[in-house]
């Protein structure tokens, strides 16, 4: 079997390697890239302007080009989340919490450096899944019904509000926050508009876009509007700050090969999104850590790990889109409706019935993500040079590439209301020392949760004890309630040894002579 899958792998080779096809997936990833970086685009609205233009292609070269763009704006929303504090793809918020303290601290070009490699690592380990492992992956994919959807995102929303800085309690709060927001809109069972305010553009949802956006970019300037110095005073960034030290490679390559399994895990699994993996990889791993504070404040490990995460999750994504016909997100559901536009059924028979496209593929994951890095490695120094430009000229260039790009992804000045709103929803919060991320996770598990909740009960006709039946299911259930266990344990310890100190001062204090 081995042997028949790598000369498969040797015809994708041939496939992807024509000129033609790697012209379109050197635009593909060119373009991902660009449009990674840039303040309110991503993925999904680049593959939706070009979509229309895979109409007229040949079906190898359109997905070729499609599945460019989508892991090469992976490579550039973690560009703007480290230098700019701007998560331009959803699941880069959690390489804010991280990468933009350590720009602060002038370790810019380590983060970058670190975030390349992480990245084609865990793109290459993912490649290596789909090729040996996609029958077992799949089987394993039929075995996720409601019920264990359901399980691991409470798993996840658990996960990412306990992770936060400072008190669980404030992390559980803000992604109840996020839940709230994700539920506004029109019911899809219902019909029944909820929490819209009267307002008609709310009774579809709030624009994910303009949430992120509006927590992460405009909080941010207003948080620091009167911050007048350069953000890298006094630093200089060479392509050599890129490459990091034996020291930070070490401190990094377990953390890498955590995430990177996190994501193949989680890539497997359909209807999970990439957000969840890098908020699940980036609480791991403050878990796991024997100095949890570092992280929020610069720590190596929290770029590493969900960074990997996220590019394992982006290769294994196509196994359960291509094979199973069930999209990870909105970009696979585009990229699915690609296919079909072209006439090929996503299914098990897809692998036999067009081995040139699924191996065409494969073969072009590495293409693309080699082609990556080459461009990359001379573009960071244009990315680095934004760090001398004064907060004065910067956020307001950033801020005026956010309305547009907000505004353009549906013609819609409310959305561009959205943004402001949200902006200083987040500078209040930051300035009570509330962490922002948990509300993006909350937003974007929100529907899912109850979705899947809903349907599991319609299945079971209201029997809770549904989700504690089916073995999976059970498992992460039980690691829910074992991490709320754990939170319960260090705040009942953190008030025990409070306590203790009190007592032993105050006995010291009656000790003391009163001469003293």
């Amino acid at each position: 079997m081995i042997e028949q899958s790598l000369m498969d792998l040797w015809q994708g080779f041939g496939v992807a390697l024509t000129p033609h096809n790697l012209m379109w997936s050197f635009f593909g990833v060119l373009v991902g890239n660009l449009i990674g970086v840039l303040p309110g685009m991503g993925a999904l609205s680049a593959i939706s302007m070009l979509l229309p233009l895979t109409y007229t292609m040949h079906p190898v070269p359109a997905i070729l080009m499609l599945a460019g763009i989508f892991y090469g704006s992976q490579y550039g929303g973690a560009i703007g989340a480290i230098l700019l504090n701007l998560p331009c793809h959803p699941p880069h918020a959690v390489t804010c919490l991280d990468g933009y303290p350590m720009t602060r601290q002038g370790k810019g070009g380590t983060a970058l450096g670190i975030t390349m490699i992480a990245s084609f690592f865990a793109a290459s380990f993912g490649i290596l899944v789909m090729i040996f492992a996609s029958p077992l992956l799949v089987s394993i994919a039929f075995k996720f019904g409601p019920t264990e959807l359901f399980s691991i995102m409470l798993l996840g929303l658990l996960a990412g509000g306990t992770m936060s800085r400072g008190s669980p309690l404030k992390g559980i709060a803000m992604t109840a926050f996020g839940l709230l927001a994700g539920i506004v809109g029109t019911d899809v069972n219902s019909g029944t508009q909820r929490f819209t305010f009267g307002f008609v553009e709310l009774s579809d949802h709030v624009e994910l876009v303009a949430l992120a956006l509006g927590l992460f970019g405009v909080a941010d300037f207003l948080h620091n509007v009167n911050h007048m110095q350069i953000i890298g005073s006094g630093m200089k960034v060479r392509l050599r700050d890129m490459r990091p030290s034996m020291a930070e490679l070490k401190q990094s390559f377990m953390p890498m090969v955590r995430g990177t399994l996190i994501g193949t895990m989680f890539g497997a699994m359909p209807g999970t999104g990439p957000t969840i993996t890098t908020f699940i990889a980036y609480a791991f791993e403050k878990k796991i850590s024997k100095t949890p504070e570092r992280f929020g404040h610069g720590a190596l490990e929290g770029v590493a790990s969900p960074e990997a995460a996220s590019h394992s999750k982006t290769q294994v994504d196509f196994i359960p889109t291509m094979s199973l016909g069930i999209p990870g997100d909105a970009v696979m559901a585009l990229i699915l409706g690609a296919l079909l536009i072209q006439g090929i059924q996503p299914g098990p028979q897809l692998i036999t019935e067009h081995a040139d496209l699924f191996w065409g593929l494969i073969a072009s994951f590495w293409i693309g993500n080699i082609l990556l890095v080459i461009l990359n490695v001379p573009l960071i120094g244009i990315w680095v040079k934004l760090l001398q430009v004064p907060y004065r000229y910067l956020y307001p260039s950033a801020l005026f590439f956010i309305a547009v790009g907000v505004y353009s992804t549906n013609n819609s000045l409310f959305e561009v209301g959205e943004v402001l709103v949200f902006g200083i929803v987040g500078a209040v919060l930051i300035a009570l020392d509330f962490s922002v991320a948990p509300i993006l996770l909350g937003y974007v598990l929100g529907p899912l949760v109850e979705e899947h909740f809903r349907r599991s009960l319609l299945l079971s006709r209201g029997d809770l004890m549904v989700f504690f039946e089916r073995p999976i299911s059970a498992t992460f259930m039980s690691l829910s309630t074992l991490l709320i266990l754990t939170q319960v344990f260090f705040w009942l310890r953190g008030v025990w040894r409070a306590r203790a100190l009190a007592s032993v001062a105050g006995r010291a204090s009656a000790a003391q002579p009163a001469g003293d």
